[in-house]
């Protein structure tokens, strides 16, 4: 059932982090994971990345560093940011540096998640502002 998509998942919980990639390998997409955003620029830079699952509050280097640092190689990399805060200045300058998407993660149930995942990955690609 492989769709040939890869997903990165950047989350510091490993409960979530192991969850996540449970519900999205079994819908077939190939996953990638990394606990902070050091480390997932380092999985951008070698690997093809079709959608990032983006935590902000992580050790290291949180996802709001991880946005201005990354420099995507193909424009098509969809970017959902995934977290507990509803900070506002926080989801303003996610979306700035070209996150498509914010949902906070108390609002998403695994079967939610796997929905926003796929209607992300069906959209045309959009014009990023960086």
């Amino acid at each position: 059932m492989a769709n040939n998509k890869t997903i990165l998942i950047v989350e510091d919980e490993s409960t979530l982090n192991e969850a996540y990639q449970v519900v999205l390998a079994q819908a077939g997409y190939d996953i990638l994971s990394a606990f902070d955003g050091k480390e997932a620029l380092d999985i951008v830079e070698h690997n093809h990345i079709d959608l990032i699952l983006l935590d902000l509050r992580m050790p290291v280097m949180d996802g709001i560093e991880f946005l201005r640092d990354y420099q995507p190689a193909e424009k098509s990399v969809k970017v959902i940011v995934f977290s507990n805060y509803d900070m506002q200045k926080e989801i303003e300058e996610a979306y700035e540096l070209g996150a498509d998407k914010y949902v906070l993660k108390a609002w998403a149930s695994p079967k939610e998640l796997l929905q926003l995942v796929k209607s992300m990955l069906a959209e045309p690609v959009k014009a990023k502002k960086k």
